[in-house]
Formats: C-alpha cells, sequence, structure tokens
C-alpha cells in the first residue's frame, strides 16, 4: 500500500482526488485554476490506470494531513475542511466526502459502490432480488443509478423501479446486512453504515430525470401498470424540459451563462414556441437574433440529440439548485398550452 501511494506523483494525487467527486464537482473546481493547472490536470485524470480503494483513501487520509499541517498542527482543522469543501462544491456529494476524510477515508460497502462503473455495478446486481437492486440505486448517485439502469433488462429496471418508488425508510438491520454483503463482494473495510430514509418518489424520479426518454416512459408505463396512485406520485417529482417555462428569468439567466450555445439551440428545436420565447427574451437582442438565425441554419437534427441536450440542461438546472443558485419552478410533467 505504501509503495503504490508512493508512486503517485503530487499531480496524480490532485487527480485521483478530483476524480472521486464526480464530473460536476470537479468542473467547479477546475473553474477556480488557471488553465495549464486544468491541461496538466486532465492529462494526468486521462493517463491514471485503474486506482484501488486504498489507495484512494490513502490520498484522502494525506489530504486531511496536509490541512492539518496548515492549520496550526490541527487547530480548527476540521472546521477549515468542512467549510471549504462546502464552499467549493455545495450539496451532498461535498458532505460525504467530507465524512469520509474525517473519519480516516474509510467507506462502507454501499459507498464503495460509487467507486465502480455502470457496467460493474450492474453486473453485481442483476441476479439480485429486485428490492436489493432498488436499495442499491437508492444509495448512489442518481446520474449513476441511471446509466446502471442500460445495463438491466427492461423488466429488470422496470421492476426495481417500482420497488425504489415505494420505499419510504428501511429498518437499519436490513441497510446493515445489505451494506456487509457488498463488503464481502468489493473486499472493502467499513465503519458502521449510516442510516437514513432511502428510496420513495422524489429519489424515483431524480433517477428517471437522467435516463433517456425511451426508457422512462418505459419505466413509467410499468409503473403505472402495476400502481396508478404510485406512478402519479413519481410523475409529480419529475422535471421536464419543459417545466422550464415556469422558471424566473433571473434563475434561467443565471441557467444561461453554464449552457453552451450548440446544446441551447438543440434543446429549443425541439420545444414549444413558449419556451423559445422565454429562453429569446432573457438574452440581449442581439444575442437572440443570432441565435434564431443559428437555429434556423441549424436545419433537421435527430430526435436523440435534442433529448440528449435537454437532459444536459436539465441536469445543470438540478446542479446550480441543488447549490443553492437559482430555483426551479414547480415541476409535475404538467402538458402545456399555448
Amino acid at each position: 500500500m505504501a509503495s503504490e501511494q508512493a508512486d503517485f506523483s503530487g499531480l496524480d494525487r490532485a487527480a485521483v482526488l478530483l476524480l472521486s467527486l464526480g464530473e460536476d464537482q470537479a468542473a467547479e473546481i477546475m473553474r477556480h485554476l488557471g488553465p495549464r493547472e486544468v491541461q496538466r490536470l486532465g492529462v494526468a485524470m486521462s493517463k491514471l490506470n485503474r486506482v484501488s480503494a486504498d489507495q484512494a483513501h490513502g490520498v484522502m487520509r494525506e489530504f486531511r494531513e496536509k490541512i492539518e499541517q496548515q492549520t496550526a498542527l490541527g487547530l480548527g482543522s476540521n472546521e477549515f475542511l468542512r467549510g471549504a469543501l462546502t464552499k467549493a462544491l455545495g450539496g451532498e456529494r461535498a458532505n460525504s466526502l467530507i465524512e469520509r476524510i474525517l473519519h480516516g477515508g474509510e467507506s462502507n460497502g454501499l459507498e464503495n459502490l460509487k467507486w465502480l462503473e455502470p457496467r460493474a455495478i450492474a453486473e453485481l446486481i442483476k441476479l439480485e432480488h429486485p428490492q436489493v437492486v432498488a436499495l442499491v440505486l437508492a444509495n448512489i448517485e442518481p446520474e449513476q443509478a441511471g446509466e446502471v439502469l442500460h445495463f438491466l433488462t427492461e423488466r429488470q429496471a422496470g421492476e426495481a423501479m417500482l420497488r425504489l418508488a415505494a420505499l419510504d425508510g428501511l429498518q437499519p438491520s436490513a441497510l446493515r446486512e445489505l451494506n456487509e454483503v457488498l463488503e464481502e463482494q468489493l473486499s472493502g473495510d467499513s465503519q458502521s453504515v449510516q442510516v437514513s430514509s432511502v428510496g420513495g418518489p422524489k429519489v424515483t424520479a431524480e433517477i428517471l430525470n437522467r435516463v433517456e426518454t425511451a426508457l422512462s416512459s418505459s419505466i413509467m408505463e410499468h409503473l403505472r401498470s402495476q400502481d396508478e396512485e404510485l406512478a402519479t406520485k413519481v410523475q409529480d417529482q419529475m422535471f421536464v424540459f419543459d417545466d422550464l417555462i415556469n422558471v424566473d428569468d433571473r434563475s434561467l439567466q443565471t441557467m444561461m451563462r453554464e449552457i453552451s450555445s450548440e446544446t441551447l439551440i438543440l434543446a429549443l428545436k425541439g420545444t414549444n414556441n413558449a419556451l423559445k420565447e422565454k429562453f429569446l427574451s432573457n438574452m440581449s437582442k442581439r444575442a437572440s437574433e443570432m441565435l434564431r438565425d443559428d437555429m434556423e441554419a441549424k436545419g433537421p437534427v435527430k430526435l436523440s440529440e435534442v433529448e440528449g441536450a435537454q437532459k444536459e440542461i436539465l441536469q445543470i438546472a438540478s446542479r446550480l439548485e441543488a447549490a443553492g443558485q437559482i430555483q426551479l419552478g414547480s415541476g409535475g410533467g404538467e402538458q402545456l398550452v399555448g
């Protein structure tokens, strides 16, 4: 372990730490770096081979030790670390990383799943009971859970999401048992699992918001065939692209600063006139005229490209809302009329 850790350069360690955060959070941190630093980090991340959980934990421990050395031998270091990472990252992702660092960098079995590729998670759970699959999906990031669904059969995905939507909480003993099984399979060290409410319509909706429309529709059809009332609760929590019509102008302008012109052009090609005008009215006259011209010049585009761009914008909106930078209007997926 020590020798493996010694093989990492300082740049490698920074790359491992960023990779552990996920795409959105790493991107947020990299915004505060110069172009040369970003380029060097990008190269380092691309060259990293498979990093073991032990190596990643070692990087986190070292990160904490360096913080302590720079804050009067640890005086107030925990508060500094918590404040700095929360300010940089925001949301639950930062809290998860902070707890792992402050507790020596160890992860439990469920936490270790977040280090696996979606295909690997699907292979791990595909033969399990749908209730187990639902619990696993509830305990990983929504984006990651959405990708895992693609590697399951439609029936498996539908059954798992049905049970996930119905989850309201869990006995601590049941979650602890699942955690222990996963630890054995992943050969991970552990502390006791922290139990909280998991699942429910909101978590189900967050995952479905991140998968392709065809798969999302298929799963919703399965939910309706099994439990119409539960499916309605999930639908009420889903935020679809057309719901952006309810977002206030200030929030929409904040969002648009994060969206590339190409993504916005594709997304608006497949929406109604009212929503197009909503976006255009929140741009300068010159910018709106240019966007109109670009949309006309774009010509016909594939539906999958439109849906992909809309999903990307919804993910940006979700991230900004989680960070407290915008407020989203009420969802519900109701059809809009012009």
